[in-house]
């Protein structure tokens, strides 16, 4: 029975998840049957386009109707923090919101992004958690602060299929595939939540996983696991299957004054670009990357062109990844 989605522990077995992602992708409303007469609300706090697209889709694969609430367009500023005297431009709470919200669905989708100011407020889920705590109904996470669940699922499903495509025509190849998450740099500040989920879940599933990153974007411990973590970023590339760029801002962990901040000049990092050097270090690696990218900054054009690059099929797995999530939800319901 799954209530929320937030963390790879919430789907529970992933043997069987990843079994139950291959049979919707075989047919994808083999459960629209499921869904009948219920209604998912999907609540962006942020743009999107694949979460957005894939979340919808998935619900209307399972027979649900579908509420798309942007609230930065079209709806009251809401304020999220209580104790504030709301005199400024916040005309709704969100603690009265919710509530609301709640009263037309079945189930709350949330993406809200970190603030990247105050790390105790972001790493505490404080929005998405006062969504479980006030609507009363099932809650998944679409992205939030610290977390991107539905992405990282669908990074496993995309591995486990190329993995095993891969292994029938690889004569020595090992028995876990070698799969790397490397920094890539970026001109603006971006949220951790990618790389702690893909984190989160490469160390539940079956795969040498290794973390490599500039000194000071450690990220948090309890996504990094028992991940071995190698600054050098050629070392962590050597025989590695599977390449997952991503940038991310700094995590604060060992510089807690610098959470949400980038600590280099990106044009003195591109070194850590992916480009097909970086490439040639590996096992024929695959490349994969969550998008929207930033081409010539996180990768070159000839790596996520290349025959390798697994970034439009890992999009296409949000759909399925999704699909699995709303089933288990609507079989709690």
């Amino acid at each position: 029975m799954m209530k929320s989605f937030l963390n790879v522990q919430d789907l529970g077995d992933l043997k069987q998840a990843l079994a139950e992602a291959q049979e919707i992708k075989s047919d994808r409303y083999k459960y629209v049957e499921l869904g009948k007469n219920k209604t998912a609300l999907l609540v962006f706090f942020n743009n999107s386009l694949r979460t957005r697209l894939s979340t919808q889709k998935a619900a209307l694969n399972l027979g649900m109707n579908v509420i798309v609430l942007d609230v930065n367009a079209g709806a009251w500023k809401l304020e999220t923090e209580r104790g504030v005297i709301m005199d400024g431009d916040k005309s709704e709470h969100l603690l009265e919101a919710i509530p609301v919200m709640a009263c037309y669905c079945d189930m709350i989708g949330i993406r809200s992004f970190a603030g990247l100011t105050d790390r105790e407020y972001d790493y505490a889920e404080t929005v998405y958690n006062q969504f479980v705590k006030y609507s009363g109904k099932p809650v998944f996470a679409m992205e939030t602060a610290t977390v991107h669940p539905l992405q990282a699922f669908a990074d496993l499903i995309t591995i486990e299929e190329n993995w095993k495509n891969s292994q029938l025509s690889t004569l020595n190849s090992q028995l876990r595939p070698k799969v790397v998450l490397t920094w890539a740099p970026h001109p603006k500040s971006l949220p951790q939540a990618v790389p702690n989920s893909f984190a989160e879940w490469m160390n539940a599933a079956d795969v040498d996983f290794v973390i490599t990153h500039p000194e000071g974007y450690e990220l948090d411990p309890k996504f990094v696991g028992d991940a071995r973590v190698e600054y050098d970023q050629k070392k962590a590339f050597e025989g590695a299957d599977f390449i997952y760029a991503k940038n991310w801002s700094c995590p604060g962990v060992t510089r807690p004054a610098d959470y949400g901040k980038i600590l280099h000049d990106y044009h003195m990092m591109t070194n850590w670009t992916v480009d097909a050097e970086h490439m040639s270090w590996t096992n024929n690696a695959k490349f994969m990357h969550c998008l929207p990218v930033r081409r010539n900054m996180i990768v070159t054009d000839d790596v996520i062109e290349a025959p390798t690059s697994l970034v439009i099929p890992e999009a296409a797995n949000r759909e399925i990844s999704a699909t699995v999530v709303l089933k288990r939800i609507l079989q709690s319901l």
